[in-house]
């Protein structure tokens, strides 16, 4: 496992970023823009931001660099919009209308900084019914039909962790909106404002999905499709030790080698026959339990099978393909993701911990030209 350490810089060296604190998808969609190289300042607010883990572990505030900002002191927006006039993007992920009875609203910073790209991360927009509801990722892809399509056709629907609302639908799209609308701005001069919606972006995911619905060749029920674990070749399968086997040959010659090696060539029925998926699912389940994990990864080892095993989270570092591509690194003593994706020339690297709130404030009035921040600073 590569241990990082060195000074990288990335695509984005440069690019100033303005992230007023928060939790979920907007501090991952800033240390994703941290990630590639912009010096993101993280404005923490006195007290910390809420979410219940010590700031040492939080990695998604790592390559970042943090002041402590009460927006509800008397110079607490003037601070901010010092930061905002000599910044290139903001992030803020406030519920619609909070930024503006703060004073740093998009209005209040466009005037300081015409140029600036102002991002709004929020779960259900910045207009519509429910835009001033409170809500959580598991509720967001509730509405857009993502989560009912998760789980087996007997059972609630399973919630895949905050991965594919908050991160997904959410901070990706924001990161992708707040670099096209920098690309424009640094074209035209005119920043502009993006509005990132979960809810939009969670909907966008399910497009290729929507497609097929409407072709006839996707059913809208879970458990039931391809590639929703409807189809007994893409899902998973329970080993003899308990443990679990992810299985997708959907083409026809990784197929062929998948039931040869799962010693079901002459036994399994024609894969396409969808009235006799239920045999095929049982025979397959039946094979995998007589064997371990382990076991069946070796069986399945170089092989076009499209079969892998299901690794945990502290045993998918240790895996052999992403030990060789430093998938994973260590920094500070935590395991985490190392940044993606790569670049052959403005190559990216963790290059500092999570920012400790208000621990730089003296390099970034220095670095930024806003001697201002050190009023009323611990420091």
């Amino acid at each position: 496992m590569a241990v990082t350490g060195t000074a990288g810089h990335g695509p984005l060296a440069g690019v100033r970023v303005v992230e007023l604190a928060g939790i979920g998808p907007g501090p991952f969609a800033a240390m994703l823009l941290a990630d590639l190289g912009a010096d993101v300042v993280r404005v923490d607010r006195p007290g910390g931001a809420g979410l219940a883990i010590d700031p040492e572990y939080d990695v998604t505030n790592r390559n970042k660099r943090s002041v402590v900002i009460d927006l509800k002191a008397e110079d607490g927006p003037a601070r901010v919009l010092d930061l905002v006039e000599r910044a290139d993007i903001l992030v803020e992920g406030y519920r619609p209308g909070v930024a503006e009875r703060l004073g740093v609203g998009p209005a209040t910073c466009h005037a300081r900084n015409p140029g600036l790209v102002y991002g709004r991360m929020t779960g259900w927009g910045q207009e519509g019914p429910l835009a001033q509801r409170a809500g959580h990722d598991i509720a967001y892809i509730a509405l857009t039909g993502t989560l009912g399509m998760i789980g087996k056709p007997d059972e609630p629907p399973v919630a895949p962790a905050n991965l594919l609302g908050d991160y997904a639908g959410g901070s990706l799209y924001l990161v992708v909106g707040v670099l096209a609308a920098l690309h424009h701005a640094r074209a035209t001069g005119a920043g502009q404002v993006v509005d990132a919606a979960i809810v939009d972006g969670a909907a966008h995911l399910s497009a290729m999905i929507h497609g097929m619905l409407a072709a006839g060749g996707w059913q809208d029920r879970r458990g039931a499709n391809l590639l929703d674990g409807g189809c007994p070749y893409y899902g998973t399968y329970e080993t003899s030790d308990g443990q679990y086997m992810a299985v997708g040959p959907l083409e026809q010659q990784f197929y062929d080698e998948f039931v040869d090696l799962l010693g079901l060539k002459d036994q399994a029925p024609a894969r396409k026959d969808l009235s006799r998926w239920g045999e095929l699912r049982e025979s397959v389940t039946a094979r995998f339990k007589t064997r371990t994990r382990d076991e069946w990864t070796a069986v399945f080892e170089g092989s076009d099978a499209c079969v892998a095993p299901v690794l945990s989270l502290r045993e998918a570092p240790a895996h052999p393909h992403l030990a060789a591509r430093g998938t994973f690194t260590d920094h500070g003593g935590i395991t985490q993701p190392a940044p993606a994706p790569r670049f052959s020339v403005t190559r990216t690297s963790v290059r500092s911990g999570p920012a400790q709130p208000g621990a730089d404030t003296v390099d970034v009035a220095r670095d930024w030209g806003v001697p201002d921040l050190l009023k009323g600073s611990p420091e």
